[in-house]
């Protein structure tokens, strides 16, 4: 399974609302796994800012 966010892990209860919940969904999916963090640039973003400015010129 693989599930990407660019939320940190303090910031999901933000998104489930409530701490139990997202402590116990975070042990459960952290418990056994391989956490990657990409601080790279987003390819999506920049490449929609090129299109952008290809548009305007």
């Amino acid at each position: 399974m693989v599930i990407t966010t660019n939320l940190d892990f303090a910031r999901w209860k933000e998104i489930f609302g409530d701490d139990a919940l997202t402590g116990a969904l975070l042990d459960r999916l952290t418990h056994r796994c391989h956490i990657i963090e990409m601080n790279e640039d987003r390819y999506r973003f920049k490449e929609s800012l090129k299109r952008k400015k290809g548009n305007v010129s």
